[in-house]
């Protein structure tokens, strides 16, 4: 639900790259499960040899939103991504990711609530944090995360996140929180809460 009326002018968020180890896995896996299209691919010299690229893309005026690279290397001390996230149009959607999650039989497959968002998070083929989450209505501080029950009917899930999120620091409606945050980075516009 993302809305560029509430946006400051001049930037905005376009695309990732990553480097990736096995370029054919994760190109089958975030075009198989996460459902991006290939729009393009090829090599690109670089100071420290060729790089294989793979563009791809969930939006057709959009030419890619993620490029997967070549040549990560095998041993990092850590994984330097801390999340790669994606917004869904609606619990629905979230849900059948999830289970697409669990289908794959990815590795820790948490579905939570922030207060301020729905969410389920999941490791790609490697390793990388992938967040698919939906926005709810409210506020709270962050951090915050708890896990929540999929397996119950919408309005209960709902009702159970809002429930939670009353009791939490800093609990209001989102516009509030969006009015806030208008004011604090020079713009007066608000995204309209459905």
């Amino acid at each position: 639900m993302t809305s560029s009326t509430a946006t400051r002018t001049g930037l905005s968020l376009s695309h990732m790259g990553f480097y990736v180890h096995d370029l054919e896995r994760c190109e089958d896996f975030y075009s198989r499960v996460l459902e991006f299209t290939v729009t393009d691919r090829g090599s690109l010299p670089t100071p420290n040899g060729k790089v294989q690229l793979v563009f791809l893309s969930r939006d057709p005026a959009v030419h890619h939103q993620i490029v997967l690279a070549g040549g990560r290397p095998e041993t990092l001390a850590f994984n330097p991504i801390n999340q790669i996230s994606f917004e869904a149009d609606s619990l629905d959607t979230l849900r059948r990711f999830h289970q697409r999650f669990i289908d794959e039989k990815l590795q820790e497959i948490a579905p939570v609530t922030h207060g301020n968002a729905i969410s389920c998070y999941a490791r790609d083929p490697e390793g990388n944090r992938l967040e698919i989450f939906i926005d709810t209505p409210w506020y709270v501080d962050q951090p915050m995360r708890v896990p929540v029950d999929f397996s119950l009917p919408d309005d209960e899930l709902l009702a159970a996140v809002e429930r939670h999120a009353r009791t939490l620091p800093g609990f209001r409606p989102r516009d509030e929180w969006e009015a806030e945050m208008a004011k604090r980075m020079g713009s007066a516009e608000k995204r309209p809460w459905p």
